[in-house]
């Protein structure tokens, strides 16, 4: 039998289909963002990449947050002749309402919070002590929210207060605390197996009953900065596990961060899939 998904969403790297009224199917792709931009070219098996590192989160972190995953499997929904296409690089979903907040948890002073807390000596609004340097672990875990945008569009960081407007002042307290309390549980588990994640970025959703669930993508090179933990020294820029190479290369061009992004050179590419491979192998053992 044949079953008719809809395609009802085209985001930065994840596609959503329809499949009930409850549920979704949550397909990620090949494509890379870089400042909030789609790259011209794919990195081969991210998709597979970012799936199986957030499933195997969602399933570590079960215990702190309800999450958004219904336990079902795309070969229990399509047919064989439709599977191939999303078998690895797929998760069938609960349908929530999405938080219009990126929920950021930085636990180091890296790429914009660096460059933040040079000018002001605080991130995003958030005062920290004089003298730090760059990729130093900060006192405590700060948590620096942003707005969600769209797939052309730039993510914009808002202060806590306007958090606070946007979701309520309870939500956002919990939110708040829920995305910490999740942060500093991975990053305790991530060193242990040699990786520093050293920032990252939580979605969440409210369910039918006006749960806090967590949805997307949990702790992948995509939403999050992991450096290897034997290599990492204040004062550096730290070989990264994601797509720094990415972002490194496009801060050295031209490239005034609006599409169309420019070609990247091949051995960009091939770093970049490695190091998604590497961080892999290393979580998820």
């Amino acid at each position: 039998m044949t079953v008719n998904l809809q395609k009802i969403y085209s985001g930065k790297v994840r596609d959503l289909y329809a499949i009930d009224q409850t549920r979704m199917l949550m397909v990620a792709s090949d494509r890379l963002s870089a400042f909030d931009v789609i790259l011209p070219q794919p990195v081969p098996d991210k998709g597979k990449i970012l799936t199986a590192l957030s499933a195997f989160w969602f399933a570590k972190l079960a215990d702190l947050v309800p999450n958004h995953l219904t336990g079902e499997r795309v070969e229990d929904l399509l047919p064989p002749e439709q599977c191939a296409a999303f078998i690895g690089r797929s998760l069938i979903v609960k349908r929530l309402k999405p938080l219009p907040i990126e929920a950021i948890v930085r636990g180091y002073i890296a790429g914009s919070g660096w460059k933040d807390y040079q000018k002001t000596q605080s991130i995003c609004g958030i005062a920290l002590p004089p003298g730090l340097k760059h990729a130093a672990k900060l006192p405590a875990p700060i948590f620096t929210p942003s707005t969600k945008a769209c797939a052309l569009e730039h993510d914009e960081n808002i202060g806590f207060a306007e958090c606070e407007t946007l979701i309520g002042k309870e939500l956002a307290a919990k939110l708040r605390d829920t995305a910490i309390n999740l942060y500093q549980t991975a990053a305790r588990y991530a060193e242990g197996r040699g990786i520093i994640i050293a920032d990252t970025k939580f979605e969440f959703g409210l369910d039918e009953n006006g749960t806090l669930t967590l949805m997307d993508e949990v702790l992948t090179p995509d939403s999050s900065r992991f450096w290897p933990a034997e290599s990492w020294q204040e004062g550096s820029n730290p070989p990264s596990f994601d797509k720094q190479f990415v972002r490194d290369w496009l801060e050295q061009s031209a490239w005034n961060k609006t599409p169309p992004a420019p070609d990247l050179p091949k051995e960009i590419l091939e770093k970049t899939a490695a190091k998604y491979q590497q961080a892999l192998r290393l979580l998820t053992a």
